[in-house]
């Protein structure tokens, strides 16, 4: 193959993608499409098809596309540098040994949840997963604390649009149930798990909200057994409190950065 060859939809999408990474505010199909002289219809596809696996992030209230978390998967390294993680992982640790099980880090990519960090419980017999694993969007106790973070008729567009999926004989399908599930999950500053994603395992979860950051949640996993209600009570308290203590720390960083 000559080493003249050029692939133009390859130049432009990652002409689109610089673009976005300059402009603070995200940027629009019409910006996009003014700036870089190509077509909106162009754009709008290059742009949608990015969207889909993640790479960009649309607001639906200000129709501009921002960065998402799929460019950073591409090397473990970039995680390193989310200032997410650095705010998190201390109030993790600490989350993890007041639990004595697996606290969880993530982030919302596109229709899927991604796994940025983690902290392994002590114990032998523990949950546990791989940095860069992905979850679904609608699965368990983080996916309830994203769709509560979202404006509900958006949520609503989502499950329409994607479905509720069958994990275990205990998911949530019905339409009308999840959004209960939610608007206490919005309401109380948490949600639970009980065998809704995988079977045997319950799960505790928070939103994480942090001036210009990813959609990011804090969750700990372990085994029903253990997780008795009493736990499990005790562990949303903790939980929406190493969610909070998160939140400060990345605006105080925001507000420190800006000066």
């Amino acid at each position: 193959m000559s080493d003249q060859y050029q692939a133009p939809t390859v130049k432009k999408t990652f002409k689109i993608l610089r673009l976005i990474s300059e402009r603070d505010q995200g940027a629009r199909i019409s910006d996009l499409s003014e700036k870089l002289k190509i077509s909106k219809s162009t754009v709008h596809g290059i742009a949608s098809a990015l969207e889909r696996i993640g790479a960009v992030i649309r607001d639906p209230s200000t129709k501009r596309y921002v960065l998402g978390v799929t460019l950073f998967e591409l090397g473990k390294s970039a995680f390193s540098r989310i200032d997410l993680k650095d705010a998190a992982r201390p109030i993790m640790e600490n989350l993890m040994e007041l639990a004595q099980e697996s606290v969880f880090l993530g982030v919302r990519n596109g229709e899927n949840v991604t796994i940025i960090d983690i902290v392994e419980s002590r114990q032998d017999l523990k949950i546990t997963a791989p940095v860069g694993t992905r979850i679904p969007l609608f699965a368990g106790a983080v996916g309830k604390v994203f769709m509560a973070s979202i404006p509900e008729q958006e949520a609503k567009d989502l499950v329409h649009r994607m479905g509720l999926h069958r994990f275990t004989e205990n998911t949530i399908i019905d339409f009308h149930e999840f959004f209960n599930a939610i608007r206490a999950a919005r309401q109380n500053g948490f949600a639970i798990d009980d065998e809704e994603y995988i079977s045997g395992v319950r799960a505790v979860a928070s939103a994480i909200k942090g001036e210009e950051q990813f959609t990011s949640a804090i969750w700990v996993v372990g085994f029903k057994p253990i997780m008795s209600g009493k736990k499990m009570a005790d562990l949303a308290k903790e939980t929406h409190r190493a969610a909070e203590m998160i939140s400060r720390k990345i605006n105080e960083q925001s507000v420190t950065k800006a000066k």
